[in-house]
């Protein structure tokens, strides 16, 4: 009777279901796409506070230095003002000396003449008067001896002060340059970061290909990938993987903040035999074809200011060897990020 029923009711409706459940996956995705954005956008803005306190640490490390360089040239000046002082004082006392010796020695000639003729008396006050001014002198002598003691106490604790403030000047240069290392650690770790993506993207992008594979920090095309051999003119295959390529260096650029600085260095090798055409040597193919992979790039939207030409011939090979298959593996296409 119930399935006389259900036939009479005709068969059972899906597609509610399925379309609350499509809705639903919809919503998730979403969600998840708007959590993505929100995190770019705090990461973007967590990078621009660490390089505008970079660039503070670096101006109060710029001052400190020039405070440091004039606190070392007044105490050069402050050390050789002593100098010339201490030697002044010197020069004085001997001065003194030689005069208090004087007279003591008019003293004795005076106590040895006491009975001598009248013309011994007047020899006697002239030399008497010749004593008041030698003590008048002696007395100049003391006071100037500590007019200068007063100065180079006062001299000793400029220089003390200022090698004071040399230390604790050393000392914050140092804390200074330990955050400058840290920051700029921090900055190549977020650039090894963005490396890291953009050798992931590269490896989806062409695929698991013998001819194409990372070596290091660098992306390593073979030259028949991209060139017919012989030539620096890209192929119709070449000039696709290099316009794909192209497509992840531009999603790059939206990502790195305009701060950062960083470079795409293209570099171009060869194998160590001679070159025949109209090449004069494997530099000048190497260059060629490293040139022609930079020219697509930005013929395909890439910013010229982010990328670098290099040529190395047959001098960095990656393998020693004179089989073909060496031969093949050194003639090479390498792409690298790294900081400018």
């Amino acid at each position: 009777m119930r399935l006389a029923r259900r036939r009479r009711e005709g068969p059972i409706d899906y597609w509610p279901g399925f379309v609350d459940a499509l809705s639903t996956l919809i919503l998730v995705v979403i969600f998840l796409l708007s959590v993505f954005m929100l995190a770019q956008f705090f990461l973007s803005k967590e990078i621009t506070g660490k390089d505008s306190a970079l660039l503070r640490l670096q101006k109060q490390i710029a001052e400190l230095t020039e405070l440091l360089a004039l606190e070392r040239g007044g105490k050069v000046d402050v050390e050789s003002e002593a100098t010339r002082l201490r030697a002044g004082l010197s020069d004085a006392r001997a001065e003194g000396d030689a005069l208090r010796a004087r007279i003591d020695a008019l003293e004795k000639s005076a106590a040895s003449g006491a009975g001598a003729a009248a013309g011994a008396g007047a020899a006697l006050d002239a030399e008497k008067r010749l004593s008041a001014e030698a003590l008048a002198q002696v007395d100049l002598l003391n006071r100037q001896i500590s007019a200068l003691r007063r100065q180079i106490a006062a001299l000793e604790e400029a220089l003390d002060a200022s090698e004071s403030r040399d230390k604790e000047s050393r000392t914050k240069i140092a804390d200074l340059g330990a955050r400058l290392n840290v920051a700029l650690a921090q900055r190549v770790q977020e650039l090894q970061r963005y490396r890291s993506d953009f050798f992931g993207r590269l490896r989806e992008i062409l695929g698991n290909r013998p001819d194409v594979r990372v070596v290091g920090d660098r992306f390593v095309f073979q030259s028949e990938v991209l060139f017919p051999v012989g030539s620096d003119a890209l192929d119709d295959a070449g000039r696709a993987a290099i316009d794909r390529i192209a497509a992840a260096i531009r999603d790059l650029e939206r990502e790195i903040p305009v701060d950062v600085p960083w470079t795409l260095r293209v570099d171009g090798h060869t194998d160590e035999r001679p070159i025949a055409g109209r090449f004069a040597s494997n530099w000048e193919l190497s260059a060629a074809r490293s040139i022609a992979v930079v020219r697509r790039l930005v013929e395909a939207g890439v910013s010229p200011k982010h990328l670098v030409a290099a040529a190395f011939g047959e001098f960095q090979p990656l393998e020693e060897g004179k089989t073909e298959e060496v031969y093949a593996r050194n003639r090479r296409i390498e792409i690298r990020l790294t900081d400018r």
